[in-house]
């Protein structure tokens, strides 16, 4: 049995500033993520490290192994952070690792976090900042079948309504409260971070990330044409159109050690190296893809496939390049995270986050030196490649 979405206030601030399921993300048991290199790249690296050269540097994801973090495989598979003096060590999350704490307690240089769940963190003090913005758009929608006639926000009214919580509930509470409609108005259910219930029924309009679990229904077969699901037999609502998108994945350092040279210096170079990581996954999704594939990921081909096209349509093309943090769309976070209200009555913060939140100094100065180097960093002409799914991700 589905039960209703009953979170208490205190749970619910919690839960703001937790990450949650995979790609949209959750905490996650810690391992090293093994990243297959190139004979070359394999040889030049470890000449660098029985030379002394590199700066050994730890990354924590907010999940397990997937192409939502193909970039950052990809600068270590191409030799990307070597070509920066870094040897760069990625640590995969699970259910039990809040990537902020980690970042917080010291035990890692950098790590992989939305901003809302961000922003709750740091007003419980974790003292960090966001260096580097790198998806530039929201992956969160809501999905319905056609005959649900779920259109747009307002059309929610009576349905029953899917969300994951733990901090990835925020954009379709703003979006619902700027069509005018109430917690009261909807059946608000618990959902797994599958789609399971709304494949049953269950679930009239799901949560659902357009690189995963949007992928997960168009992977199965439907019931009553044997064939798969196809995108006209879906209703998607896109909270960018909408206009309640809250900045999503970012590169996240330790506030205190910014004031550091050597940390500063440091960070430009991992922003620098896992920009062009995002880059290549741009120019070579298919390859993107396998060198994630071979990291261990447990999704199919198809799939991976799938998720690194559409999160090079989260990142490209760039306004301002790549990790730029653009002032309205974070002021835009920050306003849906002080004055959207949970069913309790919470928001995700009760004031400003400080200065020290967000800052684009070394974003900039990366930039700056990948364009001296003729790397492309809007990605102006970018286009996304067709991808076909097939039967369980395969």
């Amino acid at each position: 049995m589905l039960r209703s979405l009953k979170l208490g206030a205190a749970a619910m601030v919690v839960a703001a500033f937790l990450t949650a399921c995979g790609d949209d993300d959750d905490g996650g048991s810690e391992s090293n993520v093994d990243v297959q290199q190139s004979e070359d790249c394999a040889t030049r690296t470890q000449e660098a490290r029985d030379a002394g050269e590199l700066e050994e540097v730890s990354l924590q994801l907010q999940w397990v192994s997937q192409a939502q973090f193909a970039g950052y495989y990809a600068a270590v598979a191409e030799c990307y952070y070597v070509d920066e003096g870094l040897d760069v060590n990625i640590v995969e999350g699970g259910v039990d690792i809040v990537p902020q704490d980690v970042l917080a307690s010291g035990d890692v240089d950098y790590a992989i976090s939305w901003v809302p769940k961000v922003l709750g963190s740091i007003e419980q003090g974790a003292g960090i900042t966001n260096v580097a913005q790198i998806f530039e758009r929201s992956a969160t929608t809501q999905i319905s079948f056609k005959d649900k006639d779920i259109a747009g926000p307002e059309d929610l009214k009576g349905k029953n309504v899917g969300s994951w919580g733990f901090g990835n509930e925020w954009e379709l509470f703003a979006g619902m409260q700027s069509a005018d409609v109430q917690l009261e108005d909807i059946n608000l259910v618990q959902q797994a971070f599958d789609m399971n219930a709304f494949l049953a029924g269950d679930i009239d309009a799901a949560q659902a990330m357009t690189y995963n679990e949007y992928a997960q229904v168009l992977e199965t077969v439907n019931p009553e044409t044997g064939e798969l699901y196809t995108p006209e037999d879906l209703n998607v609502i896109n909270w960018n159109d909408v206009g309640t998108a809250m900045l999503q994945d970012a590169i996240w350092a330790t506030t205190e050690k910014l004031s550091d040279p050597d940390y500063e210096e440091r960070t430009v170079k991992f922003i620098k190296a896992s920009i062009k990581g995002w880059a290549f996954v741009r120019d070579n999704p298919e390859e993107a893809a396998d060198i994630v594939a071979a990291s261990g990921s447990e999704l199919g081909q198809s799939h991976q496939l799938w998720m690194a096209n559409e999160v090079n349509k989260l990142i490209w093309p760039s306004t301002n390049g790549v990790g730029y943090i653009d002032e309205e769309a974070w002021a835009q976070t920050v306003d849906i995270a002080l004055n959207t209200k949970n069913e309790t009555g919470a928001t995700i913060i009760s004031k400003e986050p400080p200065s020290s939140a967000y800052t684009n100094e070394y974003v900039e100065q990366a930039l700056a030196e990948l364009e001296e180097e003729g790397e492309d960093t809007i990605g102006a002409d970018y286009e996304p490649i067709e991808v076909t799914l097939q039967e369980g991700g395969k």
